[in-house]
């Protein structure tokens, strides 16, 4: 298990660079960097104790990677992309953090003016303006995506108030399965528990999450309210829209609910929402507890 690239930054947390991490036994969400990432993934970062970017997986043009739906204040239906032009320079190959920005100043501009045309008139644009210059700067001072798109995501949470940290795959051992690979990232941050997502749960093994005794949480989000559009337009339109205090409030309050069922699942002393008998009972019945509340 070897460390893949050097010029990954050290763990952080979302306001700062200091190395240290938080104490064993918290949450742990994995994904690529998102530019301005969708409710639903946001809450799923917000909700661990660490973010370990996905930095050095395969980068997927119709992912989210490089690209934004924005939500419009005037008519619910109607959505917009904010894309950044991406160059792979190893074309399908080439890695999230490989990825390089077209033309840096060009898109900086049209990120700023855009941004500023949906949601310059919401209560708490002046709040969001003054955090968005960090992402603004990114444009200037690298020639990464996902440097951009990394700190779309941080401004968020800072804006929100998260105090996890954030991690890099690329500086983390880990082997290659790709379940085995999520198992190996959760264990090294000592992490209790692993937030997966829907698409993630389609797929993944919870077996090997088992040695290092990692519980999977399947991470569920309400579909009302706020969350009615959570998994489709980028996080900004709600925090715009209802303003940050209250999206925080809510965001909390779904964080907490995954807290305790993380802490059922470890009662049933298997990873992955299993009984005692192996069978999948806690994962069959989060919609009702976590869903729609």
């Amino acid at each position: 298990m070897s460390r893949t690239n050097p010029s990954s930054t050290s763990a952080s947390p979302a306001d700062s660079s200091a190395p240290d991490k938080p104490p064993p036994g918290g949450l742990c969400a994995i994904h690529q960097p998102n530019f301005f990432p969708r409710l639903s993934t946001l809450a799923k970062i917000f909700a661990a104790d660490y973010w370990i970017v996905l930095d050095d997986v395969q980068f997927a043009r119709r992912d989210y990677q490089h690209r934004a739906r924005l939500g419009s204040t005037s008519d619910p239906v109607q959505h917009q992309w904010l894309s950044i032009p991406t160059h792979l320079p190893r074309g399908r190959s080439t890695l999230v953090g490989e990825a390089v920005l077209v033309d840096p100043e060009r898109s900086r501009r049209r990120v700023m003016l855009i941004l500023a045309q949906h949601y310059g008139d919401c209560p708490d644009w002046p709040l969001f303006r003054h955090e968005l210059e960090s992402v603004l700067l990114q444009f200037r001072r690298t020639g990464r995506t996902a440097d951009v798109a990394e700190e779309s995501t941080r401004i968020l949470l800072r804006l929100l108030g998260w105090k996890g940290r954030i991690l890099h795959s690329s500086w983390l051992p880990a082997r290659t399965e790709r379940s085995q690979r999520l198992a190996d990232l959760a264990a090294a941050t000592g992490s209790r528990g692993y937030l997966c997502g829907s698409g993630g749960m389609r797929y993944l093994d919870v077996m090997p999450f088992a040695v290092p005794g990692v519980a999977v949480v399947p991470f569920v989000t309400p579909t009302v309210d706020i969350w009615e559009d959570a998994r489709l337009v980028s996080a900004v339109h709600p925090l715009m829209t209802t303003g940050i205090p209250t999206a925080a409030e809510q965001l909390r309050a779904v964080a907490s609910r995954h807290t305790v069922v993380t802490d059922l699942a470890q009662s049933t002393q298997v990873p992955g929402f299993r009984g005692r008998d192996n069978s999948p009972f806690l994962a069959d019945s989060l919609g009702t507890k976590l869903g729609d509340q």
